[in-house]
């Protein structure tokens, strides 16, 4: 069985997020995207304390399959810099992670 991964990513609003995430499941680089608006996040951004809401999404993906996610969600995202952080899945219910698998392009 292949490697599950979550992969985080935070957007300026739900809209963005929302056609990333669809654009990413069509284009079978991940198989599932949960969009969670209502995100209030509070960071350093050039030297200054910022605060802003934002819409996180989670991802679901594979090792195999991360380099190219990565490299097209970098495409889509809005932000010069923006939070892209792959998490293994060390465990969960096999059919849901053969089903992760399965929806993933290799």
């Amino acid at each position: 069985m292949a490697e599950v991964l979550l992969v985080l990513s935070t957007f300026p609003d739900a809209e963005t997020a929302a056609r990333s995430a669809r654009t990413l499941v069509e284009e079978n680089l991940v198989a599932c995207a949960n969009v969670l608006p209502g995100v209030r996040s509070i960071y350093r951004w050039q030297g200054k304390i910022e605060e802003a809401g934002e819409t996180i999404v989670l991802f679901k993906t594979t090792f195999a399959i991360f380099p190219a996610c990565e490299a097209r969600l970098r495409e889509l995202h809005p932000y010069d810099v923006p939070e892209i952080i792959a998490l293994p899945i060390t465990s969960g219910l096999p059919a849901y992670l053969r089903w992760v698998e399965e929806n993933c392009a290799t």
